[in-house]
């Protein structure tokens, strides 16, 4: 009796260590994005993330696809990528945030590693943009293709509301409702923090969200089977 409660005991642990340890290690496991700013009109800075490679093989290339309703997009210039833009013809013409009119837009974003980033090293690429003035309430989606030395990984499915998270999920921002300071300039320049302090806190608030969920249901089934353990070494030294 006592080594089949020490032993439930003993599991229970390992199950809480092993689901509060792999948790983080999930959650990560995505290209994800961090926006500065969601009002609708504001200008943005985009984080893109990324941590992994396309099983173990090392990250050669990023092609980020742009919406249709964004009309242009400068990307940060990064040391470790080349960067370059493709651009596309629109349908029908729009105006700029300036009120000119303009008949392409930038499509596609690249990144090309100057030297391919090995898996298990993190980088990130940033995207400054204005988000779409009419688009309070929706979902903008940035589909990734992770292109590697060996094979790639296409993060381009959209979750169905109520439906478990896809297996390569596209970077996903939801554009929330206009505010004062939405037109004109970033409102981060005011507070004395930079955009990309602002990207990496609020990339690194979504990300963490379901790894501490997870986290810590793992400590309470550890810390149920710790008492289990010394219950039952109690009940066997009475």
């Amino acid at each position: 009796m006592k080594f089949q409660k020490t032993t439930l005991a003993a599991s229970a642990i390992a199950a809480g260590a092993l689901l509060a340890i792999s948790a983080p290690l999930s959650a990560s496991a995505h290209v994800s994005v961090g926006p500065s700013s969601t009002a609708a009109g504001s200008y943005t800075v985009l984080t893109f993330s990324l941590g992994h490679g396309c099983e173990g093989a090392a990250t050669t290339a990023l092609t980020i696809d742009i919406p249709e309703s964004i009309a242009s997009v400068t990307p940060t210039v990064n040391p470790n990528w080349d960067v370059s833009k493709v651009d596309v013809d629109l349908d029908e013409p729009l105006k700029d945030s300036h009120g000119n009119e303009i008949t392409t837009r930038v499509g596609q974003i690249v990144y090309t590693a100057k030297t391919p980033l090995a898996d298990g090293f993190r980088d990130t690429v940033e995207l400054s943009l204005q988000l779409p003035a009419d688009a309070a309430g929706e979902t903008l989606a940035f589909p990734v293709l992770q292109s590697c030395e060996v094979g790639e990984t296409n993060w381009n499915e959209i979750a169905e509301e109520g439906a478990e998270e896809p297996e390569s999920p596209a970077p996903v921002i939801t554009v929330t409702e206009a505010t004062d300071d939405a037109h004109g300039h970033d409102a981060s320049a005011d507070s004395g923090e930079t955009v990309a302090e602002n990207a990496a806190e609020t990339d690194a608030a979504s990300g963490d969200v379901l790894a501490r969920v997870l986290g810590i249901g793992g400590l309470v089934v550890g810390a149920v089977g710790i008492v289990l353990a010394v219950t039952a070494r109690r009940k066997t030294s009475a």
